[in-house]
């Protein structure tokens, strides 16, 4: 094989393209993974996506979660909490041991890249698609000083483009996958997206904070709520995590109603600040608490966004404090890197999964996942938001093929599904088995 040619060159290395280039490598393929931050694990270690949400124990294509399990173990950052969730890791702590395990596995790892340009000639296929993917240029978003000192080789070529000395690499593979959470091979290329592609999810920009009493704040949260079904404590080797939940929506009798309303009512939030709040405690972080919120507004620009974001961020680490005992001299210690994006650009498949086949439980020959996570759509509505309980569906490999190129995999978020099944086939548990279903599928049939 021409040293320079990979069987499998996958885009993004968050949870689904972990998974994918972990099992390829230790597959035997030749992978390299190509990251646009200095880190892997997107949602999970940027986005501080934790804990992992539960989902039926029957899936299909669980070696790289269970063997994630083992590696946080070592690097003591997980726990199982007492619903018997072993998906609660410690986000900081994921960037080593995703390294660790990539690494070993054999996989190639470049990180501050992103593709640049893309080679895609006609393939005429009647039984599949037309095109196919030649090539892929790779821009690599490092300071010039780091390209000279760390990356000067033979096999890689420096080009001065509009006087800035950045570094692209040629990527040549057999097999593409986009596992960059919005499509961007698609979307560079062209290709045709879901009939409701335009349809969104509300976005949160999460948070974290410390020095917090957890056993003082545990017990009144217990005391405060009496709903385990929302409100939930455990104590692992005296340390204290714990979950809680409201939302601004009048269906539910939420238990911290009073306190957010006297927030309000006192100038302390915003009403839009109560939207939604949930949060969790930190795996091997006992002073901290993760929190899933604020909801960002949609019709704001991307910069806005963020910044009226992380005001809120304020906002509600100071109400945290004022209202909650154990958080008396609590501080926000990290924001997240990146907004929480629940659905994004859905190419067509080749085969175009929906929310029929959910409801209907359609069976498949080339299964990836099995779950029965419920249909999760965040409005940014009062009242509007949507969990829909399932009683378990497949999700079958046609729907991460690519319907306009043959030798293109889209796995992760945006892959071949509608509006409303995506939104419960999103979650990270069923990301993983994308990308390790693609990964044997490649091995066995490509």
């Amino acid at each position: 094989m021409d040293k320079n040619m990979y069987d499998v060159a996958i885009i993004g290395g968050g949870v689904s393209g972990c998974a994918c280039a972990w099992n390829c490598a230790k597959l035997g393929l030749k992978t390299i993974l190509i990251e646009k931050k200095s880190y892997l694990g997107g949602a999970i270690t940027g986005g501080l996506v934790i804990p992992m949400m539960k989902t039926q124990d029957n899936n299909i294509n669980n070696e790289f979660y269970n063997e994630l399990i083992k590696i946080m173990k070592r690097y003591n950052a997980q726990i199982t909490y007492s619903d018997k969730n072993q998906g609660w890791f410690n986000p900081e702590l994921m960037k080593i041991a995703l390294d660790d395990m990539l690494t070993n596995a054999g996989a190639e790892i470049l990180l501050n890249s992103e593709p640049y340009n893309i080679v895609c000639k006609n393939y005429v296929d009647k039984t599949h698609n037309d095109n196919i993917i030649h090539s892929i240029e790779i821009k690599r978003n490092i300071l010039s000083y780091y390209i000279e000192s760390t990356y000067n080789d033979k096999n890689i070529n420096f080009l001065n483009k509009n006087n800035y000395k950045k570094l692209f690499k040629e990527i040549n593979a057999k097999i593409f996958i986009d596992a960059s959470g919005d499509a961007i091979i698609s979307e560079m290329l062209n290709f045709k997206m879901q009939l409701d592609n335009n349809l969104k999810q509300a976005e949160t920009l999460r948070f974290i904070m410390s020095n917090i009493d957890t056993k003082t704040f545990s017990d009144w949260l217990l005391d405060l709520d009496s709903d385990r079904n929302v409100t939930s404590v455990t104590n692992i080797d005296d340390e204290y995590y714990m979950t809680t939940a409201y939302t601004w929506d009048e269906d539910k009798n939420w238990a911290l109603r009073p306190i957010f309303k006297a927030a309000i009512e006192n100038g302390d939030l915003k009403e839009e600040d109560s939207s939604y709040f949930q949060i969790f405690g930190v795996p091997k972080a006992p002073d901290s608490v993760s929190f899933n919120c604020p909801r960002v507004n949609q019709l704001l620009p991307y910069e806005e966004k963020l910044i009226s974001a992380r005001q809120a961020i304020f906002r509600i680490a100071n109400f945290c404090i004022k209202y909650f005992p154990g958080f008396e001299k609590a501080y926000i210690s990290r924001i997240a890197d990146e907004l929480g994006v629940r659905v994004t650009n859905r190419p067509l498949a080749v085969y175009n999964y929906t929310v029929n086949d959910i409801i209907n439980q359609t069976t498949f020959d080339n299964v990836a996942l099995h779950s029965n996570y419920p249909i999760d759509i965040h409005s940014s509505s009062k009242n509007d938001s949507t969990l829909q309980a399932t009683d378990g569906y497949d999700l079958p490999i046609e729907s991460l093929m690519s319907a306009d190129c043959k030798n293109l995999f889209n796995i992760g978020k945006a892959i071949g599904a509608d509006f409303k099944s995506q939104a419960a086939l999103r979650i990270q548990k069923s990301c993983f088995s994308m990308g390790e279903a693609v990964a044997k599928y490649i091995k066995n049939n490509i």
